[in-house]
């Protein structure tokens, strides 16, 4: 089964919920040791048609970025509140869980990484570091739109990737869909380590690809 028609058997297959279903890439490895770093799989994916759904981004930042900040991102933390936030551990886990990624200005990385990177760093949330002079709306764009690719945790060797949504078209679906295959494909060896790539939505029965990978 090629892509599209695994994409819209996926959609079909799946029983209607009460909220929006992303649609998921499972891809199974086959003769890789992801124990060896040289193997490891870490990728930013800029999504061609987007996510789906938007993303919320937090910027880390002094006084000096503040109001540029406030204008390109969703919210906004100051530097002089890193600490007070810190000593509050349900604040920054509510923090990592409500935020889907994060900039942080990159002289203040010590001290995201001291004070809030306990709830961060676990979820794959560290910041992004950037300049205190960086034009934050398009990295704010683009990120909104990039997915973050790492082969880590107790799944391996299979890799678990959303890549849009069910309200998506086909086509779209498509488009990223293969920009995270592409990718995955230039990092591992050889592209025969794919041993299979599966389609589904959130609740849904996974659908084998079986042509075109």
């Amino acid at each position: 089964m090629k892509l599209a028609e695994a994409i819209e058997k996926a959609k079909a297959d799946s029983k209607k919920r009460n909220f929006v279903q992303s649609m998921d890439l499972f891809i199974n490895f086959k003769s890789i040791d992801f124990n060896k770093q040289d193997n490891k799989i870490s990728l930013e994916v800029l999504l061609p048609k987007g996510r789906g759904k938007d993303q919320k981004i937090c910027v880390i930042c002094s006084d000096e970025m503040a109001s540029s900040a406030k204008a390109a991102a969703d919210k906004v933390i100051l530097s002089n509140e890193l600490e007070s936030m810190g000593k509050d551990p349900k604040k920054i886990k509510s923090l990592a869980n409500d935020y889907d990624a994060f900039i942080a200005q990159a002289n203040l990385m010590p001290l995201v990484g001291k004070f809030l990177g306990q709830a961060l760093g676990p979820r794959g949330k560290m910041p992004k570091p950037v300049p205190p002079n960086a034009d934050l709306k398009p990295l704010v764009a683009r990120l909104k739109n990039t997915l973050i690719i790492k082969t880590t945790g107790k799944n391996l060797p299979v890799l678990h990737v959303p890549f849009g949504t069910e309200e998506m078209t086909t086509e779209d679906l498509v488009a990223n869909a293969t920009a995270v295959l592409s990718a995955i494909k230039a990092k591992i060896p050889s592209p025969q380590n794919i041993g299979s790539v599966r389609v589904k939505t959130t609740m849904g029965p996974t659908v084998a690809i079986t042509e075109g990978i």
